[in-house]
């Protein structure tokens, strides 16, 4: 039976790590096990952490973890590379084996769905973006400020490359699986000539990149001679060469790629999330390199969400050491977590907290950091 999440207001639960035994509010009940160990004992700690990504996945009829039957045909458009069995089907639940081919979504069909969204509007680069602060002005923005009269066109996929346990948009599972798809004329047809921006997310827009990367192209070309930017809200997990084709539409329309990275640590990371960082870190990394074509607005923004009792000042120091040697003038937001999906007994992130993590960030040599969704601070 499918189990439901709403998230618990913030009052923390004591639990217990299952790998030393150690009980306190910090630890998730569902991931079983605390910080220290997964960071010093990640042998022991993952296995049960990876226990609680299987339960996660099996009530929603995802694979446990993605296929690598020798046999399969293989899949690269994300970190997962799935070799998917004859009848079987791929980690996101998109693309399944029928008979020796691929089927399920094409650049030509997908699952998602999509909304108006007045600008300016509360996206993880409002704070920098073009839509709403007007950089870039005349060139990429309509106006040198807020974008007021005009409406970002928002795609959110249907499906995922990662398995956050915190996800806070859990509920795309209960459509990754539906039969039905859209084409990417229909949405296509939905960017009129208010439309300034297009952005993609999710779930995540890396296992049906190749659709973004077509419906992105038509867009464009039907909207000669004005604005509109292309922008893209990702865990960075898709092929590289993929990130390449993101990267040159975000730079010549104006848009921007923000990349989630949810930790440093890849042990921490593979327990939160199910999966590497490894891609991700080098896809930013690479999409870093272009930074120099066009400073502004800025093409590379990052985020963390700050998770109770995992992701700590260590975490953020790392991150903006990685994020500062590539540019220290990339944006980085931290943001406040809510309690959701299979870590919905966690507790908000407290205020001092984050103000702890934004100074280490800072003391990194980050020029432009701030703290985001400051109204759910405990």
């Amino acid at each position: 039976m499918l189990k439901m999440w709403h998230g618990d207001t913030g009052k923390g639960l004591m639990a217990e790590c299952k790998l030393c035994s150690i009980a306190s509010n910090d630890i998730s009940k569902e991931l079983g096990v605390c910080l220290k160990c997964i960071r010093e004992r990640p042998m022991g700690a993952l296995p049960i952490a990876m226990l609680a990504h299987s339960r996660s996945r099996t009530a929603f009829g995802l694979p446990e973890k993605p296929p690598k039957d020798p046999q399969g045909i293989l899949c690269k458009i994300c970190v997962n590379e799935c070799r998917i069995p004859e009848n079987g089907m791929g980690y996101c639940g998109l693309r399944k084996n029928e008979g020796g081919r691929l089927t399920g979504i094409s650049p030509e069909e997908g699952k998602l769905s999509w909304y108006y969204d007045p600008l300016p509007t509360n996206c993880v680069g409002d704070w920098v973006c073009a839509g709403g602060t007007g950089a870039g002005y005349p060139e990429y923005a309509y106006c040198s400020g807020p974008e007021y009269g005009y409406k970002n066109l928002a795609v959110f996929f249907h499906a995922c490359s990662f398995n956050c346990l915190y996800c806070q948009n859990w509920q795309f599972r209960k459509e990754t699986l539906e039969p039905h798809t859209t084409s990417v004329h229909e949405l296509v047809s939905d960017v009129d000539e208010k439309t300034s921006c297009i952005c993609y997310f999710g779930g995540d827009p890396a296992p049906q990149t190749p659709f973004a990367l077509r419906a992105s192209r038509l867009a464009l070309e039907g909207k000669k001679g004005r604005i509109l930017r292309i922008c893209w809200e990702t865990n960075g997990s898709m092929h590289p060469g993929l990130l390449d084709e993101m990267t040159k539409l975000a730079l010549s329309s104006g848009g921007c790629i923000k990349f989630d990275l949810k930790a440093w640590d890849d042990n921490l990371h593979m327990a939160l999330t199910g999966n590497t960082n490894k891609r991700t870190l080098e896809n930013f990394s690479r999409a870093g390199e272009k930074i120099g074509l066009r400073p502004v607005p800025p093409l590379l923004i990052a985020n963390t969400l700050l998770v109770p009792g995992y992701i700590d000042e260590a975490e953020i120091k790392n991150i903006a050491r990685f994020i500062s040697s590539i540019d220290p003038d990339i944006p980085y937001s931290m943001l406040a977590f809510y309690p959701h999906f299979y870590m919905s007994d966690m507790p908000l992130t407290e205020k001092v907290m984050a103000l702890r993590c934004l100074e280490a960030a800072r003391e990194e040599g980050l020029k432009n950091v701030r703290i985001g969704n400051v109204h759910l601070l405990a």
